[in-house]
């Protein structure tokens, strides 16, 4: 089975949060590209308006490998010449003004439409009864391996830098390295979860999916019900200096997976110039709109994902079994700087 034979084989549209207001200092410009990174594109951006790259801003990190659709914000920009911007590998779909910079998780989710070449039928057949697992216990919301970048370097160039030693200069740079950290360690939490990934236990930081609420689990056994229809799921760290922590055998585990990754349980000080304030994750995601289609090519998969949970997971819990190294590594090396495989490498499942 093999995917990203071609960049047309892996469409990823992003689903913007909020429409832009149509007046303000800044413009929303949604952008199609083609084996283009995310950086790539917005430093274009920044040049053609003659404002820094850091101001420039996105609500993610888009597939190189793919043709996607995206926005950023450029200040200063004028709409109408934003839609005259020549971009390699890119264009401009629309634009519009907005009062604010557009900022990292400012988005309602991605949709990903999956061409999957070489599947065999059986491997389609089992693919669709594992859909409608997924459908009704969730995705382990587990970061896929492209977000180590190659050769898996990203978290450890992350705990580098929260050792206090130099990293890169750019501040966003040195976030996206520590955000590899606290994914990988994220992943170890989930690894350690084994299949009950979908339950609650007591001590839980749980997450309500209809307001984002999180609250304490103090009787897994009254939660159950709610967690089985979907309504909650539990959390794991997103590490930083103001998460919400667990109780009993939850936090144990927790503590016992920042220590063996080389975070400090207690004392945590983001490194200079880096806001490292933490957050908690659902461990399971509901894919929605998931459908299979065979078609004369191969295997169409469709799905819309919340923010930062990986199509490429989902095509290994669907299309193969998933890897046994949970906590990152990768057997598809990746660039360092973007979410996405090396722009001459096809993925096999």
């Amino acid at each position: 089975m093999r995917i990203r034979s071609r960049p047309e084989d892996f469409r990823v549209d992003e689903i913007a949060l909020y429409p832009a207001a149509g007046e303000g200092g800044h413009t929303f410009v949604r952008v199609e590209k083609i084996a283009r990174t995310t950086e790539e594109v917005a430093r274009a951006l920044a040049r053609a308006a003659g404002v820094a790259p850091r101001d420039v801003g996105y609500a993610g990190r888009k597939d190189r490998v793919a043709v996607t659709t995206q926005w950023f914000s450029v200040p200063g920009l004028d709409p109408e010449a934003a839609l005259e911007i020549p971009l390699l590998g890119a264009r401009v779909l629309e634009a519009a003004r907005h009062p604010h910079k557009l900022r990292t998780g400012h988005l309602r989710g991605n949709r990903f439409r999956i061409l999957v070449r070489d599947v065999a039928p059986a491997a389609a057949a089992a693919g669709a009864a594992r859909a409608e697992e997924l459908l009704r216990r969730g995705l382990p919301n587990r970061f896929g391996e492209q977000r180590f970048g190659r050769d898996a370097a990203n978290a450890e160039l992350g705990r580098r830098i929260l050792r206090g030693e130099p990293g890169p200069r750019d501040r966003r740079a040195a976030r996206f390295l520590l955000s590899a950290l606290q994914a990988e360690v994220f992943n170890a939490v989930l690894a350690a979860r084994g299949d009950a990934y979908d339950r609650v236990e007591t001590g839980d930081v749980a997450v309500v999916h209809a307001s984002g609420g999180l609250f304490v689990v103090d009787d897994a056994a009254r939660e159950a019900p709610r967690a089985a229809a979907f309504e909650i799921s539990a959390t794991g760290p997103i590490f930083g200096t103001r998460v919400i922590e667990p109780g009993g055998e939850v936090a144990l585990r927790e503590r016992a997976a920042l220590a063996s990754h080389g975070v400090p349980a207690e004392g945590l000080r983001a490194p200079r110039g880096v806001r490292l304030r933490g957050a908690r994750r659902p461990l399971r995601v509901r894919p929605e709109g998931l459908g299979l289609e065979p078609t004369a090519e191969g295997l169409c998969v469709s799905v819309t994902l919340p923010p930062g949970s990986y199509a490429t997971v989902l095509l290994e819990q669907l299309l193969a079994a998933a890897p046994d190294d949970t906590a990152g590594g990768g057997q598809y090396p990746r660039s360092p700087d973007e979410e996405a495989p090396d722009e001459h490498r096809e993925q096999r499942l």
